[in-house]
């Protein structure tokens, strides 16, 4: 079995402290990155990155855009509708929530591709 490579920051090695945020590493292993539109992809790593421990965000529509730079308001509509219809995030009124990753991306009624292994 190879080893790891030593991190090359030692001192800036990151640690959960306070807050809780991550994503699954199948996210991108699996396919479910790229079957993402660009707008998509970053609100997705926003709320994951947002998220308590539950996968629960509270931004605010307004805010989500502004800090995300999403200049309109159908186009952060679209993307959390897709993020919806690929079962990727439940919203309801201003509430987000990350979901468990499905098993397979071809769940939640979308179209997924799928890239060739390494």
């Amino acid at each position: 079995m190879r080893s790891r490579p030593a991190p090359l920051r030692p001192d800036r090695v990151r640690r959960v402290t306070g807050s809780f945020g991550w994503v699954d590493h199948r996210f991108v292993r699996d396919g479910f990155l790229e079957a993402l539109h660009p707008t998509e992809s970053l609100l997705y790593y926003f709320l994951a990155t947002v998220a308590d421990a539950r996968g629960m965000s509270y931004y605010g529509e307004k805010t989500v855009r502004f800090l995300l730079r999403i200049p309109f308001e159908h186009t952060l509509r679209s993307a959390i509708a897709e993020l919806e219809a690929k079962d990727l995030i439940a919203y309801r009124n201003g509430l987000y929530q990350v979901l468990s990753l499905p098993d397979r991306p071809e769940q939640g009624g979308a179209t997924w591709t799928s890239r060739p292994g390494p």
